[in-house]
């Protein structure tokens, strides 16, 4: 299965010139049928907490965009959207869509990013929601979610092999990024695709960074910093094979079953 991760940088509060961003980038380096797009976190509109900017209905603008893209290029879609929460609150989510417009994920992140206003404005999630595409089972987690391995564990008992974090990660915590996508990678003996946002937002900036993690921890792609579509071939065997010639998985579960 071929991945495409789509490196934005989103206008700021501004969806439809986020969109335009996102329709040039798959223009020049366009995906294959059959592949997987992924957007980052809140893409359409940046990591804004403006409720009144930000939160739609579900199937709303958004979505829409997804699902076209999804037929436009004839693979499944996977980006950030936010819809109404409860008690006047939104849900920060990854909504993941094929090309028929069959909604094949909703998951809510479950960690609100409680160091800034995030968890003020945005409820949290219940767990993970995995999927399958392309022969390979795979969950979409959340920027902030990536510091919580019970989440990723959880997801593994329902058979993840390809652990997707869509993010709105700040440049100055780069490291954590890619140490703890590696981490999670090597712990769970699988793909982790981890997609961030770059440039720059009122008070905040971004280094990008997207990066494929194979499932013994090798960076096998990295995007670096600026707008740009990562591309990468991911194999299912490569981790059933692992998992088969080293049993940590195997080890796992049998335990979570006791």
């Amino acid at each position: 299965m071929h991945i495409h991760a789509v490196q934005l940088d989103p206008v700021w509060e501004n969806k439809q010139a986020s969109f335009a961003k996102v329709h040039a980038l798959l223009a020049g380096a366009p995906p294959l049928p059959g592949s997987l797009i992924v957007l980052p976190e809140m893409f359409a509109t940046g990591f804004s907490h403006q409720l009144a900017v930000t939160r739609e209905p579900e199937g709303g603008e958004t979505e829409s965009f997804l699902k076209a893209v999804a037929a436009q290029w004839q693979c499944a879609v996977l980006g950030g959207v936010v819809t109404p929460g409860p008690e006047g609150k939104g849900y920060n989510q990854a909504v993941a869509v094929a090309p028929d417009s069959r909604i094949l994920a909703r998951y809510t992140k479950v960690h609100p990013f409680s160091y800034g206003p995030e968890a003020e404005v945005h409820a949290p999630g219940i767990g993970p929601v995995v999927f399958e595409w392309a022969g390979i089972k795979m969950v979409p987690l959340i920027c902030y979610d990536l510091r919580f391995p019970e989440l990723a564990r959880e997801a593994l008992k329902q058979g993840a092999e390809l652990f997707i974090y869509i993010a709105a990660w700040p440049a100055r915590r780069t490291g954590h990024w890619l140490a703890l996508l590696q981490a999670r990678a090597i712990e769970n003996q699988a793909y982790v695709l981890g997609v961030n946002r770059c440039g720059q937002e009122p008070e905040t900036g971004y280094s990008g960074r997207s990066s494929v993690i194979d499932p013994q921890g090798v960076i096998i792609a990295d995007a670096s910093d600026g707008e740009k579509v990562l591309t990468a071939e991911l194999r299912p065997e490569t981790v059933r094979s692992w998992r088969r010639e080293f049993p940590a998985v195997k080890d796992f579960i049998a335990k979570a079953q006791v």
